[in-house]
């Protein structure tokens, strides 16, 4: 008879589970991470259309910075709605007047966000994007500037 080993089973994250990231290819798991993954796709492309017809320009249903709003200072994030929005009617000029940031960072974020989508889909286990910690820095640098040079005195 064998015996068991002393080792603890590490359970994985209820969440993990959820999405079908635990590691087991397991047909239930592709069918759940591949709802999971149509689903935030279906919500993405919905929530555009929402922006694209109801612009932050003329509807007043898009909330307010809360760091503006009690800081009266611009952060990183301050415009990338209106800016996105400018990006979905074509104008690009006025998105980079909005949120210059947003809009250089926005085909690197869809990459990553196309890549995660194609490996959700695919059978096998799912793995995040784990891009270089060197990138990670370089743009929490590249939004600490961005914030320090949009709140100069003018």
């Amino acid at each position: 008879m064998r015996q068991l080993s002393n080792r603890a089973i590490r359970l994985p994250h209820p969440f993990r589970v959820l999405c079908g990231m635990d590691g087991i290819a397991s047909t239930e798991s592709l069918i759940r991470r591949r709802t999971i993954a149509h689903t935030i796709l279906t919500a993405t492309v919905l929530l555009a259309a929402a922006l694209f017809f109801f612009p932050p320009t003329s509807a007043s249903l898009y909330p307010a910075c809360p760091i503006h709003q009690f800081l009266h200072t611009d952060c990183p994030g301050c415009g990338s709605t209106r800016s996105l929005a400018a990006l979905l009617h074509g104008h690009l000029r006025e998105a980079l007047r909005q949120n210059a940031l947003f809009v250089l960072l926005l085909p690197f974020a869809l990459t990553a966000a196309a890549k995660s989508y194609r490996r959700a889909i695919r059978p096998g286990p799912f793995r995040w994007p784990q891009p270089p910690a060197s990138a990670l820095y370089a743009t929490l640098a590249a939004a600490a500037v961005f914030t320090l040079a949009r709140n100069l005195p003018r």
